[in-house]
């Protein structure tokens, strides 16, 4: 995937379950994008998405019971593209953003690939 010339962006990740944050920023690298920051909770979430720059964000719809729609805002103002993770299906998007892309947890390595590279070119 990495002949895309897509590889070697940066990746701002939220998941509050440290488990799956752990594999989805191991294949995040496994695809050839760095991870610029990792967020647990809203806040910190909230925090990084202002103050990091990064290409584009993977966001978990529901952290620690918060559905994600204000960490949303922020990285839509800053203009970067986003993908939602859920498990919840299209319809537990926040309903303002289910345009965005979104992938059904769990993923495959494959499909996060094809993902990304979509939002990376879509804008």
């Amino acid at each position: 995937m990495t002949a895309t010339g897509l590889s070697g962006r940066s990746v701002f990740l939220v998941e509050d379950e440290v488990m799956i944050r752990m594999m989805v920023a191991d294949m995040l690298e496994e695809l050839g994008y760095k991870i610029a920051a990792e967020a647990g909770d809203i806040t910190e979430a909230m925090r990084l998405a202002q103050a990091t720059e990064f290409d584009i964000a993977i966001l978990d719809v529901n952290v620690n019971g918060k559905v994600i729609s204000p960490v949303a805002d922020v990285i839509k103002a800053k203009g970067c593209p986003f993908i939602f993770a859920t498990g919840y299906g299209s319809s537990g998007l926040p309903e303002q953003y289910r345009d965005r892309p979104a992938l059904q947890k769990p993923f495959q390595l494959d499909a996060l690939g094809k993902t990304i590279e979509a939002a990376l070119r879509d804008g």
